[in-house]
């Protein structure tokens, strides 16, 4: 087990704990909210018991809800990006993958495949990039969107849990 670098949640009142992690899901700080109302002990001081009870938070939350959260998240080399409008954590994610180094080859086709992907499942594409580079993610983004709509949603919860993950295991 891991324990946070950074702070020790336990030691947290409710509002130091949604504040530290009310980003770790884009947007969401309701996941922090009832992670804390669910009980903090020194348990929660693991990222990977913090991680588990995150997760579940998002896989039991209904549909609607579940999609408010991915919708949350921006598109891979989207307007957000440009304007300098993302998160702390999804700038660096972005740009640790190289997206802001797209050629204008490159950007014109993740634009696309954002819209393609849009219209066909109705939420945006999710993908945890860290340790990808933006070849690989366009090759995702292709081969993804053969799936069917249901696998897609399953996929970016997922997807956003590995988010969640990696900007846990930096705190």
């Amino acid at each position: 087990m891991s324990r946070f670098r950074t702070l020790t949640p336990s030691s947290l009142g409710r509002e130091a704990f949604v504040a530290a992690f009310a980003d770790i899901y884009e947007h969401s700080p309701w996941v922090a909210e009832q992670a804390y109302d669910m009980g903090v002990d020194e348990k929660v001081d693991e990222i990977e018991v913090m991680h588990e009870r995150m997760s579940n938070i998002l896989l039991n939350a209904d549909r609607d809800t579940q999609l408010a959260l991915i919708n949350a998240h921006p598109d891979l080399a989207g307007k957000a990006a440009m304007r300098g409008e993302l998160t702390a954590s999804s700038t660096s994610e972005q740009a640790g993958a190289g997206i802001q180094e797209c050629t204008p080859e490159e950007f014109t086709r993740f634009v696309r495949l954002n819209e393609a992907y849009k219209n066909k499942f109705g939420f945006i594409f999710i993908m945890a990039v860290k340790g990808s580079n933006r070849h690989q993610i366009l090759a995702s983004f292709e081969e993804r969107m053969h799936n069917s709509p249901e696998q897609e949603f399953q996929r970016a919860l997922s997807e956003i849990n590995k988010i969640a993950l990696f900007r846990l295991q930096a705190m």
